[in-house]
């Protein structure tokens, strides 16, 4: 993570409300409008669809977009940034609202609609590091091979592969269902041993003749990606496997991987580049 000390005050905002945060929580939508209504003046637009969105976003002129929504709603709109190739010159402000806010919290945005909304006004600019695959995929938090569900979340969710250098994404849980095995598979095949190869800056780390339990892929610091490979072992656990680069190539058989809160796949290869400082996002001032 990378940041600068410039606070992103502005007196035009464009804000975005995404359609699920005024059904989910129409209350803390009318809190957050009303505390940026206050503070400076903003455009508010109402999309009812993806397609909506973007156009908002795309015409936003000189005002600075706030995003209302949840976790959804912060993706899409940096993936629509990025493939605008508009991510760069882009400060983006977010107030969660919504069911799924893991994402955005861990990234330092308050959850609570004032606190949010107060610091979309008066807070600093931060530049976070994302990776970006090469089917100009985006991901904030991280990702992980397989998608395999979390015992302890709720029915449906899956979780989030560790990071050494973000203890939060431990925790991390989605709220999105894991997609169904490829057809002609049982689900116990899907969660088992896969055979993959994994590079990380065209190193190999693990090849095929070692069957791994999982993989995961997250933003770290200073530009590199953190990666951990549990190989599969069967008299006794196995000792994770970790390194840092800026690159990763996960290749080998049909697999899919859960990247923040999408279930992507199947793939039989993919690269993510760390994009450093890529995110302007505004966060509470320290």
């Amino acid at each position: 993570m990378a940041e600068v000390a410039t606070f992103a005050r502005s007196d035009q905002l464009l804000v975005v409300i995404d359609p699920a945060a005024r059904t989910t929580d129409g209350e803390s939508v009318r809190i957050a409008k009303d505390v940026l209504s206050a503070g400076a003046t903003t455009k508010v637009c109402l999309p009812e669809d993806s397609d909506e969105f973007a156009r908002a976003l795309a015409r936003r002129g000189a005002r600075r977009p706030v995003v209302i929504g949840d976790d959804g709603a912060l993706l899409r709109a940096v993936s629509l940034l990025h493939r605008q190739r508009q991510l760069a010159e882009c400060v983006l402000s977010v107030v969660p609202v919504g069911g799924a806010l893991t994402l955005a919290a861990s990234l330092g945005v308050p959850l609570g609609a004032v606190a949010a909304a107060r610091a979309a006004l008066d807070g600093v600019e931060r530049r976070l590091d994302l990776l970006v695959d090469d089917s100009d995929g985006v991901v904030l938090g991280g990702l992980r091979i397989p998608p395999i569900r979390d015992p302890a979340a709720p029915d449906g969710a899956t979780a989030v592969g560790p990071g050494a250098g973000r203890p939060w994404l431990r925790t991390c849980q989605s709220l999105v269902r894991t997609l169904v095995p490829p057809k002609g598979s049982s689900p116990a095949a899907a969660q088992g041993p896969s055979r993959l190869r994994v590079e990380v800056d065209g190193t190999t780390l693990v090849d095929l003749d070692q069957p791994v339990e999982a993989v995961s892929v997250t933003p770290g610091l200073a530009g590199l990606a953190e990666v951990e490979v549990r190989p599969s072992s069967v008299d006794a656990e196995a000792s994770p496997l970790r390194a840092e680069g800026r690159t990763v190539t996960v290749s080998g058989a049909h697999f899919r991987y859960r990247a923040d809160t999408a279930v992507s796949g199947p793939v039989r290869r993919r690269t993510w580049t760390v994009g450093e400082g890529a995110l302007r996002l505004v966060l509470p001032g320290r």
